[in-house]
């Protein structure tokens, strides 16, 4: 397919946005990037998450104190990928690029490949956002219908009883094949990935074996085969749930749109900016107790504007964005409530499910 083409020069939407950011950094005196806060729940929640793993690995705690322990790694996990390995990886964690890099790397001690995520990510999402047929985040193999252009099944009119139990099945299918997938076809969605240099592969091939040892071979050594798949899945699948649902607040609910480029051109027509608006939903942004774990993954439509600004800044920032765009006449969605935000995903997926 021809890769989409954004119209330019239509409004000033976003040089305006842009230029009213950048005021408020010049008067606030603040870099944009993460400060001593970030770092300081950054290892919070590594030190969390290695701790964990002592005491469960090489501890064999009775099971009444294991599980909760399972369900708190698991959250844990989430935390760092929302919190650290985000930013991380946009280059927004701090203003130095070894410690951003060090901390998007942080993804391989999860399970997954920093890699992988960077491009599949950083370069299609952010760019082709609800793009069907590119953004792969909306493809999500036969049992799930995200968009309309998708050929619906019988069997999508239940996906909104299951899909619950599919997302927690997110991160196991991303750490021991889609990594893998997008790998050997050298593909992500229908888009080809650049050539992986030799540190590259090397890289990706370590990070694998390395989290396979610690997580996979060394548990079963000292904990026997089934307490191991007991603890994995409990960790596995509450991750994957909790992943799975705050990306899928922030695209796929109602009132987002899901444009399609014309054909044959390629051509979509909004600007950038104005399709990243258009495409994303923001949520719970009173809540600072959300905001603080999903490493403000609730602004999302802030992040989509400005992914290399660190998520600390996003409550502020909003504001002006949400401004701007009442002058442009450019709907602003935001949800109130996380509650409000899963019930309208859940309709959402309902009404999709439904024979076109």
């Amino acid at each position: 397919m021809v890769t989409p083409k954004f119209l330019q020069g239509k409004t000033t939407f976003h040089q305006d946005i842009k230029a009213r950011v950048q005021q408020y950094f010049s008067e606030v005196k603040k870099p944009s990037t993460g400060d001593v806060s970030l770092i300081a729940k950054a290892i919070f929640f590594c030190m969390g998450y290695v701790s964990l793993y002592i005491h469960l690995v090489f501890f064999t705690p009775a099971w009444w104190l294991a599980f909760p322990e399972c369900v708190l790694m698991a959250m844990f996990t989430a935390a760092i990928g929302f919190n650290v390995m985000h930013d991380g990886n946009h280059g927004s964690f701090s203003r130095y690029k070894l410690v951003n890099k060090i901390a998007g790397f942080s993804l391989n001690f999860l399970g997954a490949s920093a890699i992988m995520w960077h491009m599949k990510h950083n370069i299609i999402h952010h760019t082709y956002t609800n793009i069907e047929g590119v953004d792969d985040d909306i493809e999500a193999g036969p049992l799930l219908r995200f968009t309309s252009g998708k050929k619906a099944l019988k069997i999508h009119k239940f996906q909104h009883i299951y899909f619950w139990f599919l997302y927690s099945m997110l991160h196991i299918m991303w750490i021991f094949f889609t990594d893998f997938k997008k790998y050997f076809t050298k593909k992500i969605g229908s888009i080809p990935i650049k050539k992986m240099s030799t540190r590259e592969h090397i890289s990706f091939w370590t990070a694998k074996v390395l989290y396979l040892f610690m997580v996979v071979a060394l548990p079963i050594y000292l904990l026997g085969f089934f307490t191991w798949l007991t603890g994995f899945l409990i960790i596995s699948m509450v991750t994957g749930f909790i992943i799975s649902i705050v990306f899928q607040l922030a695209h796929t609910v109602e009132h987002t749109e899901f444009p399609l480029p014309a054909e044959p051109s390629g051509k979509i027509e909004n600007e950038w900016a104005i399709h990243q608006v258009a495409t994303t939903a923001n949520f719970a942004t009173d809540n600072k107790v959300i905001s603080w774990l999903v490493g403000g993954l609730n602004f999302q439509i802030e992040h989509h504007l400005f992914p290399k600004i660190s998520h600390i800044h996003y409550p502020a920032i909003s504001k002006i964005i949400k401004q701007v765009c009442k002058e442009h006449g450019i709907q602003y969605n935001e949800f109130r409530k996380m509650r409000h935000a899963i019930i309208s995903h859940y309709f959402y997926m309902r009404r999709l499910g439904q024979p076109a």
